[in-house]
């Protein structure tokens, strides 16, 4: 068994390091051929078809790229697809939500204080979820609210939201943002294997036959990959996000989600009209900021939008000084021993956890004031520990934690005993 867990650990390090290296090819490759796209320029005496090319220099050598509108007279003897990078991501993220949300279900997909569901009708919820991502998006994309595409990003905007919502209805919140980044890459990789590849081999099965292909296939095509350049950033939040508890664990994670989706347009707004040469739009990156200082206050779940008191505040037993150094600190370390430390230990007694997470011990003094940061972060701040609240930690201990933190920092050096 001790062995079976192990081997259990190493595969999931294997199936995230496929999923990184994969992610990094394609997202580079559709960054490059967006940013040539957005680059190419018209001279006079072009050969017929071609749409504008590029000079550009890179290892020491020139580059010469001209890009065919519909498709060269002929079909050329060497020619590369840019595909396996998209799929081989897909299959290699979900096989991370397989191995890490489904096999470990009760820690790390569902909380009974979100929604008291099994593990199978958890799993179900998930896959049918991201399967429905796709099919409503092709949908809306197929009819007539496709040809605007303001519009229609306008839409898929308004569903990303609801599904940001729906999530956190359903999961714990770290499932929450990876499944929203999962729903949102299923669309993009979905459109790569059922739209783009397609339309392409439509386009070369014409050159082949001797017949001049329809243009309707690459405009298609070129629609998809322009959703997939505004989808990507985000995506990179949300998966990165599961390592920030303040994003992911706190009230209004699920607006965070939904205004990350914003930032998204912005940052790509500025590298595309950047890349077309049509100026530089500085406030892209004024909006960003002001997204993300609402993001961090929207973190910290403020008073005016709780609803909290000054009589709830005051319940609160009187703040820690300075962590291990305080009188009071007895009440923490029961807290932390109760509630953490049957993970955060040498000797793991918690099924499945094989090794303290992230190497974080929590069985003594000590180390319970070392880190008394993450603590609080983690388990005052945000519900990110312990999964799911597996521990079933209250929020008065929480709260208990908080203050301790809080306290101790702002304390005078002259107030320590």
């Amino acid at each position: 068994m001790y062995e079976f867990a192990i081997a259990w650990d190493w595969l999931s390090f294997a199936a995230r390091w496929l999923h990184v290296i994969t992610a990094i090819a394609w997202i580079g490759s559709s960054f490059y051929f967006i940013a040539l796209d957005l680059g190419l320029r018209q001279r006079p005496a072009m050969p017929e078809g071609v749409g504008g090319e590029e000079w550009q220099v890179h290892g020491g050598g020139f580059y010469h790229i001209q890009k065919y509108l519909v498709a060269p007279p002929e079909m050329p003897e060497h020619l590369t697809w840019f595909k396996w990078e998209s799929y081989a991501t897909w299959l290699s993220g979900f096989a991370l939500l397989c191995i890490v949300y489904y096999a470990g279900a009760d820690l790390y997909l569902i909380d009974p204080e979100v929604l008291d569901i099994s593990v199978p009708v958890g799993i179900l919820i998930s896959v049918a979820s991201i399967a429905f991502g796709w099919l409503a998006y092709d949908f809306i994309c197929k009819i007539s609210l496709g040809r605007s595409d303001t519009l229609l990003m306008i839409f898929l905007y308004i569903v990303l939201v609801a599904m940001a919502w729906g999530y956190t209805q359903v999961f714990t919140g770290r499932a929450a943002f990876l499944h929203l980044g999962a729903f949102t890459a299923t669309i993009m990789s979905a459109n790569v294997f059922m739209v783009i590849i397609p339309n392409q081999k439509v386009v070369v099965a014409d050159l082949v036959a001797g017949r001049k292909p329809d243009p309707k296939y690459g405009q298609i095509a070129k629609q998809r990959s322009t959703h997939n350049n505004y989808l990507t950033l985000p995506v990179i939040f949300l998966m990165l996000a599961n390592h920030y508890p303040l994003a992911f664990a706190t009230e209004y994670n699920w607006v965070i989600a939904s205004l990350v989706f914003l930032m998204g347009v912005t940052i790509r707004h500025w590298f595309n009209t950047r890349h077309a040469r049509k100026g530089n739009p500085t406030w892209t990156w004024l909006a960003t900021i002001i997204l993300f200082i609402i993001i961090m206050w929207l973190s910290t779940v403020p008073k005016v939008l709780t609803g909290e008191t000054e009589e709830s505040e005051a319940t609160v037993q009187p703040a820690f000084e300075r962590f291990a150094a305080d009188a009071h600190f007895p009440a923490v370390r029961d807290v932390v021993l109760s509630r953490c430390s049957m993970c955060h230990a040498q000797e793991p007694v918690w099924d499945g956890i094989i090794a303290a997470p992230k190497g974080v011990l929590l069985e003594n003094d000590a180390e319970i004031a070392a880190n008394a940061r993450d603590i609080y972060l983690q388990a005052g701040r945000s519900h990110a520990m312990p999964p799911a609240n597996i521990t079933r930690i209250e929020p008065s201990e929480r709260q208990v934690l908080v203050a301790w933190f809080e306290n101790a920092v702002s304390a005078k050096p002259e107030q320590n005993p």
